[in-house]
């Protein structure tokens, strides 16, 4: 077997968090291997990249990245413009990539899925930390096995959406009628316009993505006769969505969620609160949505199409066979859970942290980026950096 400190460190997802963790370690002389399962860096984000974050790019470059990028003649973009995730991706993260420093440690289209101990299952705690990681690589030629002598789960969540079902589980009819369902941010603008021109949409959830959503179906409605937006939310209480308005920390975010609380008011889209879905059904062609509210079983539609912006999840699978330590509800890391609960917070902004918080029972394996946050929907790329 390889010693330990022969191996490299892996970091599983090319995205922002995981890149910049690549550049740290790069730059303190220990070898990286990089799997990010795209096709590119940053796939994740190319998936809505036509969205404009509410971050400017001080905030979206990592300082040791950046200083290697500079290195090499790259130039900051404006630092107080606000990027669309896809000029994040293109402007930052490709040229990042490709960097000689970095370029060799990285491979695309290389998914893990599963990841334990040579030797040792979960529950075998025998010299357990002079084990190498052991990584199940999925790549187009088959599955191959790598070794690590630590792990930086940096995948996110996006790969992972939540379901329609406000229970968690997926609504009765969701899967029958998945090529209707669109979850995160589609390009109502852009690729997607021929999906929803001239049609109803159905728009679920209460979080920055639904407003995304929400305001570029009233745009497209602007040009495109016909075209309507049924907005609807599990709970009653939309202060996370709509925000502090002028007196937001992050102007964009406040300006975000003051266009469409307008949107709600002005009645150009339709709102309906306290609804939990529970069922999608066929009605001449098109779909109707069953959902719980405070006075019983209530059906919305018709509607033509749904946008499913209920949010992510992490994907516990590939580390069922190390000792984690997770928030109990959240999943994310658990120093970080007691900060981020929305049940308690509406903004998720936390201290600066480090290893030791985002660090588990398994030795020398670390959850960061997004997925740290687990299901909580308050990540902040500065606060990933951090």
């Amino acid at each position: 077997m390889v010693p330990n400190s022969n191996l490299p460190v892996a970091i599983i997802g090319g995205g922002p968090v995981g890149l910049a963790a690549a550049a740290q370690l790069v730059s303190r002389g220990l070898s990286v291997k990089v799997y990010e399962a795209g096709s590119a860096v940053g796939s994740n984000l190319l998936d809505w990249g036509h969205v404009r974050v509410f971050t400017p790019w001080r905030y979206c470059v990592d300082a040791v990245a950046r200083k290697l990028l500079e290195s090499h003649g790259w130039q900051m973009p404006e630092p107080e413009a606000f990027p669309t995730a896809g000029e994040i991706v293109h402007q930052y993260l490709a040229p990042l990539a490709k960097l000689s420093e970095l370029a060799p440690s990285i491979e695309t289209n290389a998914r893990i899925v599963a990841i334990s101990r040579w030797g040792a299952d979960k529950v075998l705690s025998k010299a357990r930390e002079t084990r190498p990681f052991l990584l199940l690589v999925e790549t187009a030629e088959g599955t191959r096995r790598d070794s690590a002598r630590a792990v930086i789960d940096a995948s996110g969540t996006w790969q992972t959406p939540n379901p329609l079902g406000a229970g968690g589980l997926p609504a009765e009819g969701e899967k029958e009628f998945g090529n209707r369902i669109a979850y995160g941010i589609p390009d109502v603008l852009g690729r997607d316009r021929h999906l929803y021109a001239g049609r109803t949409t159905l728009v679920v959830g209460a979080g920055h993505s639904a407003a995304n959503a929400l305001l570029e179906l009233a745009e497209l409605a602007q040009t495109e006769p016909g075209t309507s937006a049924l907005w609807v939310t599990r709970g009653t209480d939309l202060v996370r969505i709509y925000g502090g308005g002028d007196a937001d920390a992050l102007p964009a975010r406040g300006e975000l969620g003051s266009d469409v609380r307008h949107l709600a008011e002005s009645g150009r889209v339709r709102l309906v609160t306290g609804f939990a879905t529970v069922a999608i059904r066929e009605v001449d062609g098109r779909l109707v949505v069953e959902g719980q509210t405070k006075d019983g079983l209530h059906t919305l539609g018709l509607v033509d199409r749904i946008i499913a912006a209920t949010g992510q999840r992490p994907d516990l699978t590939l580390t069922r066979e190390l000792r984690l330590d997770l928030d109990p509800w959240l999943e994310g890391v658990k120093a970080l859970g007691p900060l981020i609960d929305p049940n308690e917070h509406s903004c998720g902004d936390v201290p600066p942290h480090g290893h030791r918080e985002l660090s588990h029972p398994e030795p020398d394996f670390y959850t960061v980026g997004v997925k740290s946050y687990g299901r909580a929907p308050t990540f902040l790329l500065l606060t990933g950096y951090e």
